[in-house]
Parts: C-alpha cells; sequence; structure tokens
C-alpha cells in the first residue's frame, strides 16, 4: 500500500473516533450536567528514507472535555443543586469515587442523598449526606452548608482534578480522576436549580455534518486509490 492511502487511512480513522463522539455530545444536549466532549486532532510527520520526500500521518486519539459552564434552569426542588463556577460533586459509585457536575439528588431508603441511579453523594469529608426523617426546610448556603430545620447537617465540598490531563469518562455524567482531587477552595452552589448540558445542538450537527462529508470523500479517495492499484497489477499481468 502507498503512502498516500496509509495517510488517509489514519485520517479515516479519526474522523470516525470524532463522529462517535459528536453523536454522543448531541445525545446528551438535553442531560443534566453533561460536559461535552472533543477530539484532538494532530500531525505526524516523518522523513522518508530518500530524505526528499516525508509522510504525514493523522492522529486523533486524545480527547478532551469542554469544562464551559451550562446554563441553569430553576426547579425550586429543595435537593437540586447546581455548580455556579468550576468544580464537581464527589459520588459514591460502588466502592468508587467519581465526580460529576449533574446535581438532581434525593434521600435514599436510609436517608442520605443520591442520584437517581442511587450513587451516593460524599460531603467534603468523603461521608454521605444525611437528612433526618420528617425534615421541614432544608437550606444550602452557596458554600457548600446544609442545614435542616435550621440546623447545620454536612458541608459540601467541590474538587477539582489533580491533573485535568488524567480525568476520564465514566457512566453517565461522571468522571474518574485517576490523579486524584483538590479541593475548590471558594465553591459556589445553587440551591433549586440545575445545570443544564453544556453542548449547543446546531454546533454539534454542523460540525457532524462537516465530518461525515470529510469521511466520504476519504472513502471515495480510498476507493480509487485502490481502483489505481488494481488496474496496475492488471497491466502489468498482461504484460
Amino acid at each position: 500500500m502507498e503512502n498516500a492511502s496509509f495517510a488517509t487511512l489514519t485520517r479515516q480513522a479519526g474522523l470516525k473516533a470524532e463522529l462517535q463522539v459528536l453523536a454522543n455530545n448531541i445525545a446528551n444536549a438535553s442531560t443534566v450536567g453533561f460536559q461535552r466532549e472533543g477530539v484532538l486532532f494532530a500531525e505526524h510527520v516523518r522523513a522518508l528514507a530518500d530524505e526528499s520526500n516525508s509522510l504525514s500521518m493523522a492522529w486523533a486519539e486524545p480527547r478532551y472535555t469542554d469544562r464551559a459552564v451550562g446554563g441553569h434552569r430553576a426547579t425550586g426542588g429543595r435537593f437540586d443543586f447546581a455548580i455556579a463556577g468550576e468544580g464537581y460533586f464527589q459520588i459514591q459509585v460502588g466502592n468508587d469515587l467519581r465526580l460529576s457536575r449533574a446535581g438532581a439528588f434525593a434521600p435514599n431508603q436510609n436517608g442520605d442523598l443520591a442520584t437517581p441511579d442511587g450513587d451516593l453523594l460524599l460531603d467534603a469529608g468523603g461521608a454521605p449526606v444525611p437528612i433526618p426523617p420528617g425534615a421541614q426546610e432544608v437550606m444550602l448556603s452557596a458554600d457548600g452548608t446544609l442545614s435542616v430545620d435550621g440546623f447545620p447537617v454536612s458541608q459540601l465540598g467541590l474538587v477539582m482534578p489533580a491533573d485535568p490531563n488524567a480525568m476520564t469518562r465514566g457512566a453517565g455524567t461522571s468522571f474518574i480522576a485517576e490523579g486524584g482531587t483538590i479541593a475548590v477552595q471558594e465553591p459556589q452552589i445553587l440551591q433549586g436549580y440545575l445545570e443544564s448540558s453544556n453542548v449547543n445542538p446546531i454546533t454539534e450537527i454542523t460540525r457532524l455534518i462537516e465530518v461525515q462529508r470529510a469521511y466520504e470523500k476519504g472513502a471515495k479517495l480510498l476507493g480509487q486509490e485502490d481502483e489505481r492499484i488494481r488496474a496496475v497489477i492488471r497491466t502489468l499481468g498482461q504484460s
């Protein structure tokens, strides 16, 4: 296979990866707390043996997370929390710690705040957040202090990944901080609001169309190159 075909194949692989990412972004355009994902394209250039030419390969494996804050939608729910600035809630998924900006919680059968999937919301110290039985008034201060009927019961803490490049996506809207976390010094949390996805559907669909067209052109080029090589082989076989 010639260098042009190799270069096109690597580009096609990158475009396919971006198509998958764009489709996932569009599917989660209405998901609470979802942060859009992007693909980074890089070009690798290497000199060939004759030193007169070079070969360029595309690489699109690295992904990044857009950490722009989504819009805040008022719900009035006393267990609906939205992060106004940077940071993530700490969520316990099984025995693992996950990070998330999806702030829709409710007391579980044990009276601890949990996500709709049953994963526990953790406080600044890494413990579950209890809601006493029969609680009437639940108030959350901007700094994360949670009070029930006028008495503080917990302190929510927001965290950031110690190494943003080591943060990978988990299930749903959760993230895994491979390099550990650090506390957000001045958290800003809103009660009665939920953070919308930061995906712009129009932008994502526009980019999806562009990538689809580029992928189709690449497939056409590979088909033409394959036919050219076959024609050369047939010609050589007849001579």
